[in-house]
């Protein structure tokens, strides 16, 4: 079945908070949780970004509701969390989407850089965890999508999002330890190159030049992303927790050697 086909992935009434919702995958697995039937928080730090896919969810006849939350702000965390709960009384999954991109190495980072990349793209998943696992919890239990990158599984050359990613697939495990007791799984979703405005924030040479690298000959889609996400929120993946999921058309699979098949044309001699 396509991502989000009603009834699919069983996550009709559920409650999932997906940050960073406004654009790029966030939209497109806000969009998914809305076609399958869960109730979906559209977290993000652009209010009017946010409402505007809620609304997006609401017209294709889905459930949805508006939050704005900068994940970098602890105390935003925890209003966030007592509003679902208050609203809603559960939360049965959250989507530790939001993200920042930033491809400098170390001698070329700013101080300030290397807080922001590591304030957005890894404390925003610690304070996400900290301040809804009470509430995931107290639904029975829950799955939490932590996404990282295939930066989070290989030597990257960006110094701030290499490191963010790396904590995230590590916190993603302490995660999955500490929560277990709870009935909550956490894993970390690993995409590579995917049709997003983060991606398509820097040059197209380092998009054409990085898809060389790719197995599958092509960025993913969005919606390709969010389907593995509805699987991981989904009871099909109950057993399935403090791993890495990745998503990447064959890219680390592959690694070097295909690239070098790829240049040289023919297979090795």
């Amino acid at each position: 079945m396509a991502a989000g086909t009603p009834g699919a992935h069983g996550l009709d009434g559920r409650v999932v908070l997906v940050t960073g919702a406004a654009s790029g995958m966030g939209r497109a697995e806000a969009l998914a949780l809305g076609r399958e039937g869960a109730l979906t928080w559209v977290a993000d730090i652009s209010g009017p970004g946010a409402e505007e896919v809620a609304a997006q969810v609401r017209d294709a006849g889905g459930r949805a509701r508006a939050v704005r939350l900068d994940v970098t702000d602890p105390q935003g965390w925890r209003e966030a969390a007592e509003l679902v709960g208050r609203t809603d009384g559960a939360l049965h999954g959250l989507v530790n989407n939001a993200g920042v991109s930033h491809r400098f190495g170390i001698s070329d980072t700013t101080d300030e850089d290397w807080r922001r990349v590591l304030d957005v793209n890894l404390s925003g998943v610690f304070y996400g965890m900290k301040y809804t696992a009470s509430l995931l919890g107290a639904s029975g239990g829950g799955s939490v999508v932590n996404v990282s990158s295939i930066a989070g599984m290989t030597g990257y050359f960006s110094a701030g999002y290499a490191a963010a990613k790396w904590g995230v697939r590590g916190i993603s495990k302490t995660g999955a330890l500490e929560y277990a007791d709870r009935g909550v799984r956490v894993n970390s979703l690993h995409p590579g190159l995917v049709e997003t405005p983060l991606l398509l924030s820097g040059s197209d040479r380092f998009v054409q030049e990085s898809l060389r690298s790719v197995p599958a000959g092509r960025v993913a889609d969005p919606e390709e992303v969010a389907g593995v996400v509805l699987f991981l929120l989904s009871d099909a993946a109950r057993y399935v927790t403090g791993t890495e999921v990745v998503v990447d058309g064959g890219l680390t699979a592959g690694g070097l050697y295909h690239r070098i098949l790829a240049g040289l044309g023919e297979g090795p001699a």
